[in-house]
């Protein structure tokens, strides 16, 4: 009776001091380096359409963005630009979208690229994995100057024991 509840405390312990450090923290690493947000963009498509009056460039088709070790991949983008000097204010992915930087990945149905802020908000059935560490929530806000991301609603994790 005694080693029962001991092995039951044992794993509450282990379940606890697991999930801890996640419920406690508010970020989680993304990626393997800091990402620049100065970096230049550079993007690939099927099509596209400029809009001069309101400042905007359509990207559609197999649309993949990289900017250095970072690739974002998704059907739709609208690129909106600053109107003082012609320079990338806000990407605003739709319809479905992959993240990649380094050996971690995140799906969602829509991400907004912050240039300036130099963040990533990921929406709508997010799912972030890092190996086989697997994480989902409603929405993600990587920081990539700090390589770190924000996980809000209703979050869920799958963590794999290290051998």
């Amino acid at each position: 009776m005694l080693t029962l509840r001991f092995s039951r405390l044992t794993a509450l312990a282990l379940l606890i001091s697991l999930t801890a450090p996640l419920a406690a923290a508010e970020d989680v690493a993304f990626g393997t380096a800091r990402q620049d947000p100065q970096q230049p963009v550079e993007v690939s498509a099927d099509n596209l359409t400029v809009s001069q009056k309101d400042g905007t460039a359509t990207f559609s088709g197999n649309v993949m963005i990289t900017q250095g070790d970072m690739i974002l991949n998704a059907p739709s983008v609208l690129v909106v630009y600053k109107e003082e000097n012609k320079k990338i204010s806000r990407l605003e992915a739709s319809g479905g979208i992959t993240l990649v930087s380094g050996p971690d990945a995140a799906e969602a149905q829509s991400a907004e690229y912050d240039i300036d802020a130099g963040t990533v908000l990921l929406l709508g059935s997010v799912l972030l994995s890092q190996g086989t560490n697997v994480m989902s929530g409603d929405r993600i806000t990587i920081n990539l100057d700090a390589g770190t991301a924000q996980v809000g609603g209703r979050v869920k994790t799958t963590l794999q024991p290290k051998d």
